[in-house]
């Protein structure tokens, strides 16, 4: 088998069909599944350090990459001052460590706190595992192959357009250090899995309470205990 064509054209259209189509099902079909499952209440002193640094870093780290998907010919002419490059480049290094101490706050936390042992699935384990790899692989990326912002416009750009557009171009990527298909690849697997865990609740918008049924909590009550 040539795993290349497996890891870059394969591999790609499972994930992105597996985000569509489960992610679809569930926000239709199984709505009141649409939850974080807060564990605030079993503990919050690790969570409150583990989850800020993680959502606000990842929500900014996705965004710059959005834009060198979107915009990538404004992101090459902010970088064409040196300046603004630098900051550019330290931001985002700073933001995938702040993620990345986040996510190992949040993993510790599940594996250490027995109230949220307890609640934790297998699923949890893997998201954050695969999400702890995808920031150490960040970081290493950035650390050993500077000005990724720019570069990423004519490599990775291009790359995931060709997918998109069903032209798919893998020698684009296949060239590419070890490191950095790791990265590529376990960010596809992540979301291969999403519509598949509590990461789901992301695609909830607090308007879908206007429109779904109402749900319905029974409870049932020993009548026995209560005389």
């Amino acid at each position: 088998m040539d795993w290349n064509l497996f890891f870059f054209v394969v591999f790609p259209y499972i994930s992105l069909t597996l985000f569509v189509v489960v992610t679809t099902y569930r926000l239709i079909y199984r709505p009141f599944t649409q939850s974080s499952l807060s564990s605030q209440l079993l503990e919050r002193r690790q969570l409150y350090w583990g989850s800020i640094p993680f959502h606000h870093g990842v929500v900014w780290i996705l965004l710059l990459h959005l834009l060198a998907l979107v915009f990538p010919k404004a992101l090459l002419l902010w970088n064409a001052v040196p300046l603004r490059l630098y900051l550019l480049e330290i931001s985002g290094f700073a933001l995938g460590l702040w993620a990345l101490v986040g996510v190992v706050v949040l993993l510790w936390r599940r594996i250490t706190v027995p109230y949220i042992q307890a609640v934790t699935t297998r699923m949890d384990i893997v998201v954050l595992i695969l999400t702890l790899v995808s920031m150490i692989t960040g970081v290493l990326t950035a650390s050993l192959y500077r000005f990724g912002s720019t570069w990423f416009t004519g490599v990775f750009t291009p790359y995931l357009w060709s997918v998109f557009l069903f032209q798919p171009r893998p020698e684009l990527v296949i060239s590419l250090p070890w490191i950095i298909q790791l990265h590529l690849i376990n960010n596809f697997a992540l979301l291969a899995i999403f519509p598949f865990s509590r990461l789901v609740h992301i695609l909830s918008w607090p308007l879908d309470y206007l429109i779904r049924p109402w749900q319905l909590v029974v409870g049932v009550r020993d009548r026995k205990a209560t005389k």
